[in-house]
């Protein structure tokens, strides 16, 4: 699709009628170069209308009568059309959502969070690669946390989360540090990923720095200490966030 000429064929899949027409709305009023090909209110019917209207977009819900959106993307193949999420707020499905750098939107439905969504869509157009990548990232997290995708100024890399070592915040970036050696500059800030990365392995030991646990070889004690890395780095810990790291090591 040519970038912001070519109509954008849109399927919407939600088992709400005020939901649906709430995002057909918006997409009328504000988005003139989508079109809204077709409906589906469930799992079965979503996969069908895919395989029928060949849509670039889809608005997707998570949780239905027959199934989920993460149900629906492993049933259908190929996945050459990129995905939005629109779901009520589900602390695990997001965190699996974000995981894969896929776009979602809460209920109720924001109309400028629509509109920024299909805008990114315009921009980045339909890499049917990275789409695939993407899914099977959020496909490989759906019962437990194993990969993350990355957006670079490149594009995108596609990790195993046992493979980093430390994230370090760089100005509006983060640069993740892997096992490998490598270094990758990746596109966010370090707060989105310790919304992420906290509660599994890693650990907020600084503003500046976010660790993975298994990879702490020792411990130094000091003000706030300092942590040797099995790559032999050195990360300080800031005093307020000593005692949460030490609890972290401890469980």
């Amino acid at each position: 699709m040519e970038k912001n000429q070519a109509m954008i064929r849109a399927i919407i899949i939600d088992d709400e009628q005020e939901s649906r027409n709430t995002i057909l709305n918006i997409l009328k009023n504000f988005c003139e170069n989508v079109s809204v090909v077709a409906q589906a209110e469930n799992v079965a019917d979503g996969i069908k209308i895919i395989s029928d209207k060949k849509p670039d977009v889809i608005f997707l819900d998570i949780q239905m009568p027959d199934g989920s959106g993460f149900d629906l993307l492993e049933k259908t193949t190929p996945i050459d059309f990129q995905v939005i999420f629109v779901t009520a707020y589900d602390q695990f499905a997001l965190k699996a959502i974000k995981f894969s750098a896929l776009d979602y939107i809460l209920k109720p439905v924001d109309p400028q969070q629509l509109i920024d969504a299909v805008n990114k869509i315009k921009e980045t157009g339909s890499d049917v690669g990275s789409i695939t990548k993407k899914i099977s990232t959020l496909l490989r997290n759906k019962n437990g946390f194993e990969r993350i995708t990355l957006p670079t100024f490149e594009g995108f890399r596609f990790i195993n989360l046992k493979d980093i070592v430390r994230c370090e915040a760089d100005n509006n970036y983060t640069n993740f540090y892997l096992n490998s050696s490598e270094k990758i500059l990746v596109t966010k800030t370090l707060k989105e990923y310790d919304e992420c990365l906290s509660g599994l392995d890693f650990v907020r030991v600084h503003q500046s720095h976010l660790v993975n646990i298994k990879f702490v070889d020792r411990y130094i004690k000091g003000d706030g200490g300092t942590i040797i890395m099995a790559d032999g780095s050195e990360v300080d810990v800031s005093r307020r966030r000593k005692d949460g790291f030490l609890d972290k090591m401890m469980s």
